[in-house]
């Protein structure tokens, strides 16, 4: 039987996270996936193919809104099979660096798929057939997620797609039907919507990404509403028919109301469900919650003391950053580090046309759970790099408390919001105050400015929007 120091099981953005920092401790480690180079989903099947088709979407529609700057590109042509090796290159090339960077930490990678026999044994069905036994003295659990079904929907037709088969791009549909209106679906809705698809969206809550703040979302779906062909909110789908080549839909609304429509294609976009089963958990103590998660402590360690859990498997939220962080935080603690996952702001992106990200404490949450906050906003209304690119349509905002001015969470909706929320997470992991923002000089002009001007908001100075009350 072989033997390592630590086995990670999964090499996706928190496995292979973990079996570098493993070896870069001097620690002797294995990978166990099935895949030629590891990634996982976000590499092969989720954030990386989806960005890439997501940039495709941004250039066709920031060459759609330059006819009111007065220049004119006309109609995209699309060629389906050069965007789908597009987006397969960027995967191969991604993928490819990280099996480079395997190799050179001497990482020994086992294709397969493991299962525990104990806390301290592993049964490998190896991709090129026959078994492999591994002996370890820690293990690390990455083995993700995988998109959540329903039942229902299951009618035996390829047209009926989750979010892996839509990335795989077979065709365009001239009607697509998304069900569910957070952030998986709203991503895939938006990159066939610009490719030409068009799209009807169904969301059994009130409103699009639930649970994130509804002035975020409101220029959002304000841009939605002009991209797709119908948003269909408090609504339900009854029922699914194939026939010939559509597939016939029964919609219910909140109100008893029913309707009918027929689309050529339909996604299933309802999230996600962790993959702890069929992993041999049961042979070890490890605990799993009701919702199929590994319980973990601060240090990513299961109940059997051996093993440690992290990703989407370790619970929500399900993101590659988090993943990755708790992978080295895993590592490090297997190293004999005093270590301890424990983030006061995990950043979400949504990367939807416009943008939309947050962090730290939100505004809803703060309702929820009865917390005092002061939400102070800066309109990009009034931003002169939102006017000169044509982009008015965001808004930034800070979430502080009123008492020691603290910055307890940011949240962006915008042209770039993705990567300018970083500065909101720094903000409240180092317990910035709002003046610390107000008084960073940021470059002029921005998008960036925006976070300082709502800084500024907040003691009521802000230099481009009119305050008559100031402090």
């Amino acid at each position: 039987m072989d033997k390592t120091n630590v086995v990670v099981i999964g090499g996706g953005p928190g496995g292979y996270v973990a079996a570098f920092r493993a070896a870069d401790l001097g620690l002797e480690t294995t990978l166990v996936d099935p895949e030629e180079n590891p990634g996982g989903v976000c590499l092969y099947r989720g954030c990386i193919p989806s960005k890439a088709l997501l940039h495709i979407a941004a250039v066709i529609n920031e060459a759609r809104d330059a006819e009111k700057l007065g220049v004119s590109f006309g109609e995209p042509t699309i060629d389906i099979d050069r965007v789908r090796a597009w987006k397969n290159d960027v995967v191969a090339r991604n993928t490819a660096g990280t099996g480079e960077l395997l190799k050179r930490r001497k990482i020994t990678h086992i294709r397969g798929h493991a299962r525990f026999d104990d806390a301290t044994t592993l049964s490998i069905s190896l991709v090129e057939g026959g078994e492999q036994q591994l002996s370890f003295d820690h293990a690390i659990l990455a083995t993700g997620s995988r998109p959540a079904e329903i039942p229902s929907f299951d009618i035996g037709s390829d047209r009926v797609m989750d979010s892996t088969g839509a990335l795989e791009l077979v065709d365009l549909p001239q009607r697509l039907l998304v069900v569910g209106g957070g952030y998986i679906g709203l991503e895939m809705a938006t990159a066939y919507a610009s490719l030409g698809s068009k799209v009807t969206v169904v969301e059994m809550q009130p409103g699009l990404l639930p649970g994130a703040d509804r002035d975020l979302v409101r220029p959002l779906e304000k841009r939605l509403k002009e991209t797709f062909e119908n948003i269909l909110l408090e609504t339900t789908v009854a029922s699914l028919e194939e026939a010939g080549d559509k597939i016939h839909v029964a919609f219910k609304a909140k109100d008893g109301s029913t309707s009918e429509d027929a689309f050529d294609r339909l996604l299933v976009a309802v999230g996600r469900r962790p993959n702890s089963g069929d992993v041999g958990l049961e042979n070890t103590a490890v605990q799993v919650d009701e919702r199929g998660f590994v319980v973990v402590d601060g240090a990513r360690r299961t109940a059997e003391p051996t093993i440690y859990a992290i990703g989407d498997v370790a619970g929500e939220p399900m993101l590659a950053h988090k993943a990755s962080h708790e992978g080295i935080v895993a590592s490090e603690a297997i190293a004999g580090h005093k270590v301890a996952f424990e983030p006061q702001a995990i950043p979400g992106v949504v990367f939807t046309d416009p943008e939309v990200a947050w962090c730290g404490l939100t505004e809803t949450a703060a309702k929820e759970r009865g917390i005092d906050v002061k939400v102070s906003r800066f309109p990009w209304s009034a931003s002169g790099r939102a006017t000169a690119i044509g982009r008015n349509d965001g808004m930034t905002k800070l979430v502080i408390d009123p008492k020691t001015e603290r910055v307890l969470g940011m949240g962006i909706t915008g042209v770039n919001a993705g990567d300018m929320i970083a500065e909101g997470v720094l903000a409240v992991e180092m317990a910035a105050v709002a003046r610390d923002i107000a008084l960073t000089i940021h470059p002029h002009p921005t998008l960036s400015e925006t976070i300082m001007e709502a800084a500024e908001a907040f003691y009521g100075q802000a230099t481009h929007i009119y305050m008559p009350k100031r402090r």
